[in-house]
């Protein structure tokens, strides 16, 4: 789809402020000269012009078929995306196929029959609907190909609008992350931001400690670390990083009967 095309199908309201957007986007991106420059670019322009993203992330599959998580604007993006890696299922997994659609979505979680083990999962932590919109759909070996996920807290929040937004800003990273030359094992590789690598270790290290002193599951303490971070309004890694490096007596809430 073109951005006249897309354009089209947005309503006029809400397509109006998008122009300026994407031609700031663009620049940006063809600018960029590392992958990681333009999978930042990606999610943060993502979480910005799409009003429901209360969360969003880039899925890229390697090589040797594993999936990972080099960049999300929340830890808990992260986490969520690894549930689909873990389970092998969900619609992350399937948009960064390279025989997968051009995108993955579901409005209701909760209730989505697809992804048994992932849905509801997602449902515990929070999250109604996800949109994953495929990137570089045109990998071939020894490339690579991935996704660009946008979760909502609320089920059906996502519209048709949020999507062909989505599939415009796949289209543009997939464009740009191409032009880099780039795009091989090695390259991904120092993509791997060591500030999502560090913020994994971190929220890990907190789910430990709330596990042993409360003797709860990790599925129990992350719910907690979640929802204390947004009812005080904390990023979730500061969060994490002050119970973990300095031991302290947080009031946290008990986890959900």
């Amino acid at each position: 789809m073109s951005d006249g095309d897309a354009a089209r199908a947005l309503p006029g309201d809400r397509f109006a402020g998008l122009g300026t957007e994407f031609g700031g986007l663009t620049r940006s991106l063809l600018g960029a000269t590392t992958i990681g420059g333009v999978l930042r670019e990606l999610v943060t322009t993502a979480a910005r012009v799409i009003p429901a993203a209360s969360l969003v992330s880039i899925t890229l599959r390697g090589p040797d078929g594993l999936f990972y998580t080099p960049v999300e604007t929340d830890p808990i993006a992260t986490e969520l995306d690894q549930v689909q890696y873990r389970a092998g299922e969900g619609p992350c997994v399937d948009a960064a196929r390279p025989d997968g659609p051009a995108h993955a979505e579901s409005q209701d979680l909760a209730r989505e029959a697809k992804w048994p083990q992932f849905g509801p999962a997602a449902a515990r932590h929070g999250v109604g609907s996800l949109l994953a919109i495929a990137l570089l759909p045109d990998a071939r070996p020894p490339q690579v190909s991935g996704a660009l996920n946008v979760y909502a807290h609320d089920a059906g929040a996502l519209t048709e609008a949020d999507r062909e937004v989505a599939l415009l800003l796949a289209t543009h990273g997939s464009l740009a992350l191409a032009n880099t030359r780039a795009v091989t094992a090695a390259e991904l590789q120092n993509a791997q931001l060591r500030k999502a690598i560090d913020s994994r270790d971190v929220i890990g290290q907190a789910k430990g400690i709330l596990m042993q002193r409360r003797g709860i599951t990790a599925d129990e303490a992350f719910d907690i670390l979640r929802r204390t971070s947004q009812e005080l309004n904390v990023k979730l890694t500061v969060l994490a990083e002050t119970l973990a490096t300095r031991h302290v007596d947080l009031d946290l809430p008990e986890p959900l009967a």
